[in-house]
């Protein structure tokens, strides 16, 4: 706590020092998040009751002057909410930093350079080599503690060179984090792009990970000597100091058409996560969309291979990624729809695919109706890549082995599928105006889940998945929302049902009734008497000028949350909740 604090007054003293040299006053800006649950023990869903009142609070506070800026975060989870308990329990100021800016001397043009000295966040690219960010859902907070420079020297020319420690939870790893992005953007150069509405944007990366070779990871070998004698020996895996990625990429949009390409590689990075073998990884991208009135389309194709990029490489989940994969995948926001939510496989690879079609029929016409409807068609589906393992020695699907380390691990063909479909959905959306005052939104969605691949067991998930939303407008401050939703499958947990009323009085109320309910059979060998439950949440909501109160009770299902392909297990809980926000 008192380096961080001993920073912060540093911070306030410059800021108010420059503020006496300049008519621009500070300015103090933040936010307040408290999420608080009364848990309550709940012996058929699994939840616990606790001796605490449980929450995770942050207060985040930023101070602007013209040329500096500084800001902290802390952090409160001395008792966190579940699933936030074995890494996150705990207290401080992890987030601090001040940030200067040399403006141009031409006001037109951009700040000339930027320097932060702390803890920051940043993204290269597409984030195939690097990606550091916060996910407070997903318990994910991955800034580097160090410094970040940015010099925009001219037109269209934008450098960055950064280097620091990863955080992992209230500690940072030993690996040292270093880096450098540059990117063009040549249509500001090139004035017969200009004047087509062309922007041409060329991108390269570099980034180095530091880590001391890991002295406790050795593997055993039994070695025949003679025809009757086997002798058995160790050997420490000769693991490298300096891991380097590297990141291209091209960037086109004129008109309705927009274009990215992209490719990543980095050097062997043996680690748990791909059963410590030598074997360089690489990741290529081509994503193009085309855009008009009414018209959207997007195409893209991905194919990554041993890509588990980490600042401490014995650390499994989602902690100390440097890196992040986009999963290609939708983000659902029904219920049912993310029971199943898909997780970048980053160590095995994948070869991911989606197509995304929307479009809007007219008003007064035979499909469109007096108000028009919206139609969005998406397909996603990915796949194992092909890959011959060293003397057939497969690696298991998650939790890494010992068979391949120190080995090349296998070989694969770029453009060869493997064997097997790790996800695939296929859904369409309707929304449409019925009148002045009701609007309907329907869903169906198919889905494959390899629920071995993704989360070790469970094999092969097919369901079917219906949506009905309906909202409906009494007065301009008075709005009904109505959902109901249908899973049905035969594997697994088998068929849920869910159903959510929520009225909203602007522009302060809305109150919210949901249940979902584990109805049907799959094996009933599955089954016992804590199945076919009921989660069931009552919620109500307060808003006015930036503060946002939310009360609750209920039940929450154990499972994973995930968003853009990062996932993490929250278990089952019952009780109270409590949220607080505020922005100022």
């Amino acid at each position: 706590m008192r380096r961080p604090l001993l920073f912060i007054s540093a911070c306030l003293f410059v800021l108010t020092a420059s503020a006496q040299d300049d008519s621009k006053k500070v300015t103090l800006s933040g936010s307040i998040q408290s999420d608080i649950l009364l848990p309550e023990d709940d012996d058929k869903i699994g939840a616990k009751k606790t001796d605490d009142v449980l929450t995770n609070t942050y207060v985040d506070l930023h101070l602007q002057h013209q040329f500096v800026e500084a800001g902290a975060r802390l952090e409160y989870l001395e008792h966190p909410l579940p699933g936030f308990e074995n890494d996150f329990k705990g207290w401080g100021v992890p987030n601090f930093y001040v940030t200067g800016r040399l403006p141009q001397r031409n006001p037109e043009r951009p700040t000339l350079a930027e320097l932060t000295v702390g803890t920051f966040y940043e993204q290269f690219g597409s984030g195939f080599i690097l990606r550091t960010y916060e996910e407070r859902s997903l318990g994910i907070d991955n800034s580097l503690l160090g410094g970040r420079l940015v010099l925009k020297p001219a037109n269209g020319v934008t450098l960055k060179a950064l280097g620091g420690k990863q955080r992992r939870y209230w500690d940072h790893n030993k690996a040292w984090i270093s880096g450098a992005d540059l990117e063009l953007t040549l249509s500001d150069w090139i004035p017969a792009l200009q004047q087509s509405g062309t922007t041409l944007m060329l991108g390269g990366s570099w980034v180095n990970k530091h880590e001391d070779p890991d002295e406790l990871y050795k593997i055993t070998v039994d070695e025949k000597l003679q025809p009757h004698t086997v002798t058995t020996t160790t050997y420490q895996v000769n693991q490298p100091k300096y891991v380097n990625a590297w990141d291209a990429r091209l960037s086109l949009n004129t008109g309705n058409f927009s274009l990215l390409g992209e490719y990543a590689q980095k050097t062997d990075d043996p680690s748990f996560a791909n059963g410590y073998i030598f074997r360089r990884g690489n990741v290529a991208m081509l994503s193009t969309s085309y855009s008009r009135k009414g018209l959207s389309l997007l195409l893209q194709a991905k194919r990554s291979e041993n890509m588990a990029f980490k600042s401490a490489r014995r650390v499994i989940g989602t902690s100390s990624a440097i890196n992040h994969l986009p999963a290609f995948t939708q983000d659902q926001t029904y219920a049912l729809a993310a029971l199943y939510p898909y997780a970048t496989q980053l160590a095995d690879g994948e070869w991911a695919y989606q197509a995304e079609l929307g479009y809007n029929f007219k008003r007064k016409t035979a499909l469109g109706g007096k108000y028009g409807m919206n139609v969005k068609v998406n397909y996603s589906y990915v796949r194992s890549i092909d890959r011959k393992f060293v003397d057939g020695k497969a690696r298991n699907a998650i939790g890494g082995t010992t068979d391949l380390a120190g080995t090349g691990g296998y070989t694969s063909k770029f453009f060869k599928w493997g064997g097997q479909t790790y996800y695939q959905d296929f859904d369409v959306q309707l929304s449409r105006k019925m009148s002045s005052a009701f609007k309907l939104n329907l869903m169906y969605m198919n889905q494959l889940y390899n629920k071995t691949q993704i989360e070790g067991h469970g094999g092969m998930i097919h369901n079917d998945i219906f949506v009905a939303d309906g909202k409906y407008q009494f007065t301009p401050k008075t709005t009904l929302r109505v959902e109901a939703q249908y899973l049905s499958t035969s594997q697994d947990e088998g068929d849920w049902v869910f159903a959510l009323a929520e009225l909203s009085l602007a522009p302060h109320w809305m109150f919210t009734l949901s249940d979902m309910w584990n109805c049907g059979d799959s094996d009933p060998a599955y089954y016992d008497e804590n199945t076919h439950n009921h989660y069931y949440q009552g919620l109500v909501t307060y808003n006015i000028g930036s503060h946002r109160i939310q009360l609750g009770y209920g039940r929450t299902r154990a499972g994973y949350n995930c968003s853009g392909g990062v996932c993490r297990w929250i278990p089952a809980q019952r009780g109270f909740t409590l949220s607080y926000n505020y922005n100022f």
